[in-house]
C-alpha cells in the first residue's frame, strides 16, 4: 500500500501544508503542497528533498558497500535505501533527546504530548512543533509533567536555549563545530550528537556506534560477529564503510527491524542426505 505523511511546516512567508505520498513499489514520491506564498515553493522543495534524501546516489552507495559480506544481503533486500533527514532540525534534536534509553513508541508518545501542550495550532487539526524559543522558556517542571525524567527534561531545555541563542543544526552548518557544541551541552552524549549529525546535518559518514540496536545487528545478523560487539569494536567494524557509514547504519537498523523477513529471503541450504547403514541379519 501507499504510505503518506502530512506535515505542517513554518515557511518564510507563512504556514506550508505538505502531504508526501510514497508509491507502493517505492518507485516514486508525490508531494502536495499548500503554500501561503509561491516564494516558499523552492525552499520547501529543498527541505523535502533533504528529508527524503532524494539527492542520494544509491548506485554509488551500493558499489561501495555491496562487497561487504554483512551488508551485501541487506542491500539486496532493500536496494536504494535512503537515510531520512528532517524538515525541522530542532525537532529532530529534541526527538533524539526524547529517544535516549527509551523505546521508539515511548518517545513518540511524549513528543505528541509536547506538541499538544506547547505546539502552535495550525490548520486541519495540525500543529507546529514547538520552537526553540518556546521550549527554552517552558522550564523543567513543565516538561517533567509530560512524563520526562529530570535529566531529559533539563537537556531539552538546554538544547532549546542553545538553538534559540544561535546554534545551527542545518546541513549548511560546520559539522565538526556543531558536534563539539552539542557534546559540550549537559545531557548530550555521543549517540545524540551522532544522530543529529546523521539526520539533521546530513552527514553521510556518521556511524552511531553507541546505538544498542546497531551493535546487536553487527553481532547477530547473518555474517555478523556472532558475539557481543562493544562500541570500540563497532567503530572498527564500520571503518571500512567510510565515507558511507551512515547508509550502512540505516541498512543495519532496517534489517534488524525486519530480521524475520530477511531470514525468509535467504536461500535455504539443501538438506544433506542421510546415510543409512544396513545391518545384515
Amino acid at each position: 500500500p501507499e504510505v503518506s505523511v502530512t506535515r505542517l511546516l513554518r515557511g518564510g512567508e507563512g504556514p506550508v501544508h505538505v502531504t508526501v505520498v510514497l508509491a507502493a513499489d517505492g518507485s516514486a514520491v508525490h508531494a502536495h503542497l499548500e503554500l501561503t506564498s509561491l516564494a516558499d515553493l523552492a525552499p520547501t522543495v529543498t527541505r523535502l528533498r533533504r528529508w527524503l534524501d532524494l539527492d542520494a546516489d544509491p548506485g554509488l552507495v551500493a558499489g561501495a558497500l555491496g562487497g561487504d559480506p554483512l551488508l551485501a544481503p541487506l542491500l539486496a533486500v532493500r536496494p536504494g535505501l535512503r537515510v531520512p533527514g528532517t524538515t525541522d532540525p530542532f525537532e529532530l534534536a529534541v526527538r533524539a533527546v526524547l529517544g535516549q534509553q527509551v523505546s521508539t513508541a515511548a518517545a513518540r508518545t511524549i513528543a505528541g504530548r509536547l506538541v499538544a501542550e506547547h505546539g502552535e495550532p495550525g490548520a486541519d487539526g495540525l500543529s507546529f512543533f514547538p520552537s526553540a524559543t518556546t521550549l527554552a522558556e517552558v522550564g523543567t517542571p513543565a516538561l517533567r509533567a509530560l512524563g520526562l525524567n529530570e535529566g531529559r527534561a533539563s537537556t531539552i531545555g538546554v538544547v532549546a536555549r542553545a538553538v534559540a541563542d544561535g546554534l545551527r543544526l542545518d546541513p549548511g552548518a560546520d559539522r565538526e563545530r556543531v558536534r563539539a557544541d552539542l557534546l559540550a551541552l549537559p545531557g548530550v552524549g555521543p549517540w545524540t550528537a551522532d544522530y543529529v549529525a546523521l539526520r539533521a546535518l546530513g552527514d553521510p559518514d556518521v556511524f552511531p556506534a553507541g546505538d544498542l540496536i546497531l551493535r546487536r545487528a553487527l553481532a547477530e545478523l547473518p555474517g555478523g560477529a556472532g558475539k557481543p560487539v562493544d562500541v570500540r569494536a563497532a567503530i572498527l567494524r564500520a571503518a571500512a564503510w567510510s565515507p558511507w557509514r551512515g547508509y550502512a547504519a540505516q541498512h543495519l537498523w532496517s534489517a534488524w527491524s525486519h530480521r524475520v523477513e530477511l531470514a525468509a529471503a535467504e536461500p535455504r541450504r539443501p538438506k544433506t542426505a542421510r546415510r543409512v547403514r544396513r545391518v545384515a541379519r
